[in-house]
């Protein structure tokens, strides 16, 4: 089934008069602590078509591993936050990614800014959504273009970052000085984790941000995939950036998203073990489609 896709616009629900902005936790409080995934009614599936939007979601799943295993006492959960810790550093030392942000704020900032003369918008959340991206712009200018050179600096962090290039390289004979630093207690280890983790705290927060109002940017549309296959054409001036496919909880498929800005299929495979390749279903599949 192909379709071609409508301009991408902001979700009109996004700004409509008494939608509470407390129903979107992200941009009302950004997350300070994440909790376990748990089971939802419905599941969602995305699919990033730009490069920027791939980093943006890449930093989001390591700093919500980050946040997750930082506020477990065990000394297992500290070694993930610090190995975390390091592939986020790995992924801001690659390009100018604070840049990117701050681009993607001013963007974000520009469009909000339009709604403001227009009729039946909820002005205090509007009002609420710039001062939070606001908010992020000026901390990532205060944190200015060497935020990183603490971590970079670190002769502690340096150490386990080569030392974890070896499978089991960060075992208690390769590296002593970190093994009897995990031994602190946790109150001990929490401080140099807070100092370390408040260097980049700024950029993710703000990418974060950034990628809730971009979620919340496309309005979920019913569709069908046909014999388990969907095929979508978009507009030659659409600014396309994130696919999202949400589907019921207790369903068996999953999704398998490819494309591009200009055209993209889901395909539908049925799942039954890990020993087993998945196969693209027989069967119609209907599904919400959120073209962001």
């Amino acid at each position: 089934m192909l379709e071609h896709a409508p301009r991408h616009t902001f979700s009109n629900a996004l700004f409509a008069t008494g939608f509470a902005l407390a129903q979107n936790s992200r941009m009302a409080k950004p997350a300070n602590k994440i909790k376990a995934q748990a089971a939802s009614d419905v599941l969602h599936y995305e699919q990033p078509l730009s490069e920027r939007m791939r980093t943006f979601l890449r930093l989001e799943f390591l700093y919500q591993q980050m946040l997750y295993n930082n506020e477990q006492e065990a000394d297992w959960a500290t070694r993930a936050t610090i190995a975390t810790l390091l592939e986020v550093l790995a992924i801001l030392s690659r390009g100018d990614v604070r840049s990117d942000v701050h681009k993607e704020l001013d963007h974000q900032l520009g469009v909000l800014e339009r709604f403001q003369s227009q009729p039946g918008v909820d002005s205090g959340r509007l009002d609420t959504l710039i001062h939070n991206l606001t908010s992020s712009r000026a901390e990532l200018s205060r944190i200015g273009t060497s935020f990183l050179q603490p971590l970079k600096d670190s002769e502690f962090l340096s150490a386990i970052k080569h030392r974890s290039a070896i499978p089991g390289g960060t075992c208690e004979f390769d590296l002593p000085v970190y093994n009897h630093w995990l031994r602190q207690s946790f109150d001990r280890r929490q401080q140099d984790l807070d100092k370390w983790t408040a260097c980049i705290r700024p950029l993710c927060d703000a990418v974060t941000e950034l990628l809730w109002l971009i979620r919340e940017s496309g309005e979920p549309r019913d569709k069908l995939a046909i014999n388990g296959m969907y095929q979508h054409n978009m507009q030659k001036d659409s600014n396309t950036r994130l696919l999202r496919v949400s589907l019921d909880g207790d369903h068996s498929l999953f999704p398998e998203i490819s494309g591009s800005q200009h055209r993209f299929t889901v395909r539908f495979l049925e799942w039954s073990s890990v020993n087993s390749r998945a196969v693209q279903t027989g069967h119609d599949v209907a599904f919400q489609l959120s073209i962001c």
